[in-house]
């Protein structure tokens, strides 16, 4: 019933939305401009013609051809399209979007019972339709890019992991490298904590059947001595009962610490992750070996390829772009406003419990905060280009509109990492945390463009590892969201840009 449920009020606002923007914005908008031709040339059965702007894989081109061909018999009997391609309009292949979006909040819905089984159905109905009414998600779920395919993709393969459907889980993160080349990264992170769930599964059944077998040879110990030395029955039981509790209660300790108690010390926490992994290194090898062929082909690709992209393979370059961490730790911090005041006071209490080693961590943020601002911002020529990003404004209106000004931010910048860290430590463990911030590393600091697009799955990840207990929370999560998605989609439908044709101006005006 959730899902339906889910399915259902998702669709409430996609379909009317994406007849409204389609009516509006007839036309291929900003990227479109180049994967709707794409699309087209698809539908024609032209592919060997590639457009050299586009960097990303076509995977959202042959998606865009399994769902027109589902559509393609009921129009063609309706007289509607007499041929396949002439379907193909921009309407037609954002709607593949609007679909998958319905998708992914279904996934987004099964994510959260997974990951909390004790959530229940109606609120995670509530909690599921409010994510899926995240702005950077939804916006773009009624324009034709990739990024709603490729989020349903990784989501849906961090959700056969967790089931431990290792396979599907593997040719679903393939899937995900068709939308998005660095989704790579995110089949890496799932297949890396998914073996260490799985080597500690093993290693605590393991566990659990010697301490039975220990249990069973004392009791059969016990037993003879009671043969060999008389005394009532009664004291037999009870000792035997005691002994048997007792072992089984060892037995429970034992195991509930080794799977939910990792030792004292994040690395003694490492050491016995990779102790454990190594213990059962073929078992895990021939779980995981499908990622691992995923993995191999991808790199074969970027070998033959010369490059993780396809094409613009100039304006793409791999840069050591860590100030984009920093932005990034400052949108998910903005996105979760709501969440501050009760997470602000839990880290006020932890640093005045140890002032001396909580200052010294602040200090070294803010070192490495400088340090990567200073040496590490990167400003893209395509972020000063093209002024219908919000990116444009945050950069000429915000970070550049004083020299000093970049260097203030960096408090912020801190203490949003200082959050997000704070609000998954809660429910995480320690590794956990740390291979997401590598992974989100991973991701976007290579990338030396600031497109908020970019850091639409690492915010899911987070959001959907965070402990936000209050339902009252998450009502003002969702109606920030709200806001943010009105005054967005009014801005795009009624204060459309024009170009301005003067000479030597390449810009939009209102």
């Amino acid at each position: 019933m959730g899902r339906i449920a889910v399915a259902a009020v998702v669709s409430l606002w996609v379909i009317p939305i994406s007849v409204l923007v389609d009516r509006v914005v007839p036309d291929p908008y900003m990227d479109e401009i180049f994967h709707i031709p794409q699309a087209q040339r698809y539908c024609r059965g032209d592919f060997g013609t590639w457009d050299p702007m586009i960097t990303t894989p076509p995977g959202l081109y042959y998606l865009s051809l399994v769902y027109i061909a589902s559509l393609f018999p009921s129009m063609w009997f309706a007289k509607f399209a007499p041929t396949m391609s002439s379907i193909c309009s921009a309407a037609t292949l954002r709607s593949t979007n609007a679909f998958v979006a319905v998708i992914c909040s279904v996934l987004i819905y099964d994510l959260l019972i997974q990951l909390r089984p004790t959530l229940g159905e109606k609120k995670a109905t509530i909690y599921a339709i409010l994510l899926a009414s995240y702005p950077l998600h939804w916006f773009f779920t009624f324009l034709y890019y990739t990024d709603v395919a490729s989020l349903t993709a990784v989501l849906a393969m961090y959700l056969a992991s967790l089931k431990r459907k290792y396979w599907l889980s593997a040719m679903l993160g393939a899937l995900a490298t068709m939308f998005r080349q660095t989704n790579i990264i995110w089949m890496f992170f799932t297949a890396a904590n998914s073996a260490v769930s799985y080597a500690e599964n093993l290693s605590g059944q393991d566990s659990v059947l010697q301490n039975k077998h220990k249990t069973m040879l004392e009791d059969n110990d016990l037993l003879s001595d009671n043969r060999s030395t008389p005394i009532s029955s009664g004291l037999r039981k009870r000792r035997m009962h005691n002994s048997s509790s007792n072992s089984q209660q060892s037995v429970f300790e034992r195991s509930k610490f080794s799977l939910h108690h990792p030792p004292a010390g994040f690395f003694d926490e490492i050491l016995d992750v990779i102790s454990k992994l190594w213990n059962l290194k073929w078992k895990v090898a021939i779980a995981f070996a499908p990622f691992v062929m995923v993995l191999l082909a991808f790199v074969t690709f970027v070998i033959w390829n010369g490059s993780i992209v396809l094409g613009a393979k100039e304006a793409h370059p791999v840069s050591p772009h860590f100030a984009q961490m920093l932005y990034f730790g400052l949108c998910c911090a903005a996105a979760l406003g709501p969440v501050h005041f009760t997470q602000a006071t839990c880290l006020y209490q932890s640093f005045r419990k140890n002032k001396i080693f909580y200052s010294f961590q602040v200090l070294l943020a803010l070192v490495i905060g400088f340090i990567a601002v200073f040496f590490f911002s990167i400003a893209h020529p395509y972020l000063l280009a093209d002024n219908r990003h919000y990116p444009f404004y945050l950069w000429r209106k915000v970070i550049q509109v004083h020299w000093l000004m970049k260097y203030l931010l960096i408090p912020l910048y801190v203490y949003s990492w200082s959050f997000i860290i704070s609000i998954l430590g809660e429910r995480q463990r320690r590794i956990w945390v740390l291979s997401y911030v590598i992974a989100t590393a991973l991701v976007l600091v290579p990338a030396p463009l600031i497109e908020f697009r970019y850091y639409t799955i690492p915010f899911y990840f987070l959001i959907l590892h965070s402990k936000i207990g209050k339902t009252s929370n998450w009502l003002l999560i969702g109606s920030l969201y709200a806001v943010v998605n009105i005054f967005t989609m009014y801005l795009f439908l009624f204060r459309p840009f024009h170009w301005d044709h003067e000479p030597g101006t390449q810009r939009f005006i209102w």
